[in-house]
């Protein structure tokens, strides 16, 4: 018995040492004796009130960085009862799972106003299937690539989606070329057919038969461009990018438009940000408005630079409650009254109006004139001059408005015009009404010699920007923006497989070219406030505030805009500059030109903010 017991304890003590000296090599590997031993050493000295609370925040210190442990997708719906996709990040934060924070993207499709039923249907199809799929690579693959990985690594993150997104358009390729080889392999061999060859000679007759003025004055228009080829499930990218930029912003305690700053400047802080001009979309006569005129889808006000963004934002309120006035129909006339002009006054078209998904009334207007001149009544009764305390850009949509079987720009409707006469159009327009410094989309992509024409036209006295006629931001960046027209500027949308570092590198290119940078929106609408954090990473010109009787836009336009000025305790405070010249050249176009304030140099016009300690 007792050689029993005896062996029993041996084997114990053999145990424990064989513990102990496990625990001594592990406490040795992560240096624990002697942080230990200096912590208790300096609490001694220190003595704190919280002597627990001083040990926890010297040991936060010294664990490890967050890591990504879960993404997750969800399918939700925008402001517009839409399906939009949601990113929810979670991390192991001392060794605890913890939800950090979400974005929602709203699905790039057109919203189709006044559009077919089976048109419609088919597009919400186009629209769910996308988001499903984005949701479907988000909960399966996309969380096992990025398990793990450290959130604020987001040149890493963005490289792993960007190989992820490879990978899968390499798929759909193969699986494209299989079905089709399979297609080809099924079907019969048409049968051989030879004497259809012999017709090409009647088209070489057509050539004479051909009036010579005719050929002359016009050309036939280029066909139209296929549609930008776009992978279902796309959104996943971009939306999950986003997500981990506000996460990296989340962990650091920062807002995220300093995150995206930072990124921009290789984690350097910038000097200098710069608040963006704001743009307002105040009504629509485009193709989706119940009169006559096509050519205006946005007619935008754009308020003076000198004015804060509250005021600015303030401004445009004040403007859109004076058109809703002029929208109300007028009060039935009174019984005793007898005067002859109360009849003619009856007998006219109210003037009436909705809101449409861009956020601003949908008119009906017959003719071009008819916007404008209500845009300047409405300024007048607030005191506010057009050309002076604000001006105006227009969304031409170009692309809406060619008619195929024409070959021209239906611009009212019944009211066709040559390529020639578009170009006459707008240059009589801006001579007309000189407070309109911004077309866009004034043409289609595809009429590059028209966009030559009207930038030498007008390029001295307005903006040319191209914003569906541009492509996509992966697009630019494979052809270094050389496919786009003639135009001082363009508009950038975070859409699709478009990562943060995709956004860093094409802001840098278009400041290499000086190209003015709009910050354009989905059709959808989110309320995520992550769009405007954007801003500062991409030096952007313009920033539009559509869907401005929404609420949520307002209350997400004044934390990223508003918040930028600190208190005067703050020891890295942000102050706001004035512009102090209205009339600089920034190399835009032809120098030697007097141009408007708003194309006047980007660190002059607009608001500054800058770093002081």
């Amino acid at each position: 018995m007792g050689e029993e017991g005896g062996g029993r304890s041996c084997g114990i003590t053999r145990e424990l040492q064989k513990l102990k000296q496990q625990a001594m090599e592990y406490y040795q590997e992560n240096d624990v004796p002697r942080r230990l031993e200096e912590l208790l050493n300096s609490t001694f000295y220190l003595q704190p009130a919280d002597v627990y609370g001083h040990l926890a925040n010297y040991f936060s210190k010294l664990a490890k960085p967050p890591t990504i442990c879960r993404v997750v997708g969800k399918s939700i719906l925008d402001g517009l009862g839409l399906p939009a996709l949601q990113v929810e990040i979670f991390c192991i934060i001392q060794n605890f799972s913890k939800h950090i924070c979400s974005v929602e993207i709203a699905a790039d499709f057109e919203v189709l106003e006044n559009a077919l039923p089976e048109l419609v249907e088919a597009e919400d199809a186009e629209r769910d299937m996308a988001v499903n799929m984005a949701v479907q690579w988000i909960n399966e693959a996309i969380t096992e690539e990025l398990q793990g990985m450290i959130p604020t690594k987001q040149a890493e993150v963005d490289q792993v989606l960007r190989t992820f997104f490879a990978n899968k358009v390499q798929e759909d390729k193969e699986q494209k070329e299989l079905e089709k080889t399979i297609e080809e392999s099924t079907a019969p061999p048409p049968p051989p057919v030879t004497p259809p060859l012999a017709p090409p000679p009647p088209p070489k007759k057509k050539g004479p038969k051909s009036g010579r003025k005719d050929s002359l004055v016009e050309k036939p228009i280029p066909p139209a461009e296929p549609p930008e080829a776009i992978l279902c499930g796309s959104m996943a990218i971009g939306a999950v990018s986003l997500a981990i930029a506000k996460t990296n912003a989340t962990l650091d305690n920062i807002p995220l438009y300093l995150n995206m700053a930072l990124l921009k400047h290789n984690q350097e802080q910038p000097s200098m940000m710069t608040l963006p001009l704001l743009m307002g979309s105040l009504i629509s006569c485009g193709k989706s408005s119940p009169g006559k005129l096509n050519l205006m889808k946005e007619v935008i006000c754009i308020p003076h630079p000198g004015l804060s963004t509250k005021q600015g934002v303030e401004m445009l309120l004040e403007i859109q409650k004076q058109i809703s006035k002029a929208m109300e129909p007028l009060p039935p006339p009174k019984a005793e009254a007898k005067k002859g002009h109360d009849s003619t006054k009856r007998g006219q078209p109210l003037i009436t109006g909705k809101m449409s998904h861009l956020g601003c009334l949908t008119i009906n207007y017959d003719t071009i004139e008819q916007p404008l001149l209500l845009i300047q009544g409405a300024c007048a009764n607030l005191g506010l001059e057009l050309g002076v305390n604000l001006h105006l850009a227009i969304n031409c949509a170009g692309h809406e408005l060619m008619d195929y079987s024409r070959g021209k720009y239906e611009v009212i409707v019944g009211t066709y015009k040559t390529t020639t006469e578009m170009v006459d159009l707008y240059v009589d327009l801006i001579n007309k009404y000189p407070f309109i410094i911004a077309l866009i989309d004034p043409f289609r992509k595809e009429d590059t010699e028209l966009w030559e024409n009207l930038y030498t036209a007008l390029g001295s006295k307005c903006y040319i920007i191209t914003g569906s006629a541009s492509k996509s931001i992966s697009k630019l960046l494979e052809n270094q923006i050389t496919s786009i027209p003639k135009c001082h500027g363009l508009i950038l949308r975070h859409t699709n497989q478009t990562t943060m570092s995709d956004m860093v590198e094409i802001t840098n290119l278009t400041d290499s070219k000086r190209l003015i940078v709009i910050l354009g929106t989905t059709e959808g609408e989110s309320s995520d406030d992550s769009l405007v954090d954007l801003v500062p990473m991409k030096n952007t010109f313009f920033a539009p505030l559509s869907r401005m009787l929404k609420c949520h836009w307002i209350q997400l336009l004044y934390p990223a805009s508003c918040c930028f000025p600190r208190s005067p305790s703050s020891p890295r405070r942000l102050y706001r500059t004035q512009p102090t010249h209205e009339h600089l050249w920034d190399g835009a176009g032809p120098p030697g030109q007097s141009i408007p304030w708003c194309q006047a140099h980007r660190s002059e016009v607009c608001l500054h903010v800058a770093f002081c300690c």
